[in-house]
């Protein structure tokens, strides 16, 4: 399986991938963490320059989600079994080791869920990953998920919620946070500046 991290997007500063957590790029700790439980296949899905360090393929892929596009439009085409890592998150060592060691035959879908962790630093669930073993159904689910955008059917976005939910078929504007493979520990995205101070504290 590959593993794509995906790091695009656009931001007024420095790219949120790029942030450092003890002195570690969060994009370079997430290479070593997959490194460590096995993983070869990774590569970085982005049009951003300063990537070409991390010593991974680079998968030259326009996200227009950053530029008011939807987020779906952020999954870098791929014809083989994929591993979709969010790049903006700084991942556990134990929460890389379930999203590696969990097998599907389907699709799967990593993310945090109420109750939280107490050093969970949001108020809400955070997307992780999206394992892809059936890529014909994504490419399914994907193309369903544009037609219900552009027909207006999601309250908003469409993110990363409303497309699990188009792909379990559950209701799309109703969160299920049952439905996927829970992660609750301190592992988190980085949303804005306050959110890394956070975890910066939280890591100390």
């Amino acid at each position: 399986m590959k593993y794509i991290l995906m790091c695009g997007g656009t931001y007024a500063g420095q790219d949120r991938h790029l942030y450092k957590i003890k002195g570690e790029c969060i994009v370079a700790r997430t290479i070593r963490l997959l490194k460590e439980n096995g993983v070869e296949d990774i590569a970085i899905s982005t049009n951003n320059p300063g990537y070409e360090e991390f010593g991974v393929p680079i998968l030259h892929h326009e996200n227009r989600y950053g530029n008011g596009g939807m987020w779906i439009e952020a999954f870098f085409p791929s014809n083989t079994p994929t591993c979709y890592i969010f790049g903006d998150v700084v991942f556990s060592e134990e929460a890389i080791k379930t999203i590696v060691e969990t097998e599907t035959d389907s699709i799967e879908y990593f993310a945090s869920a109420p109750p939280f962790d107490p050093r969970f630093i949001k108020k809400w669930a955070e997307p992780y990953a999206l394992k892809v073993q059936n890529i014909k159904l994504f490419k399914i689910k994907l193309k369903l998920c544009r037609q219900l955008a552009e027909a207006g059917a999601f309250k908003r976005g469409p993110i990363m919620w409303e497309l699990w939910q188009v792909i379990k078929g559950t209701p799309i504007n109703n969160i299920d946070y049952t439905n996927y493979h829970i992660i609750n520990d301190w592992t988190c995205d980085i949303d804005y500046d306050e959110d890394y101070e956070k975890l910066t504290e939280v890591l100390k």
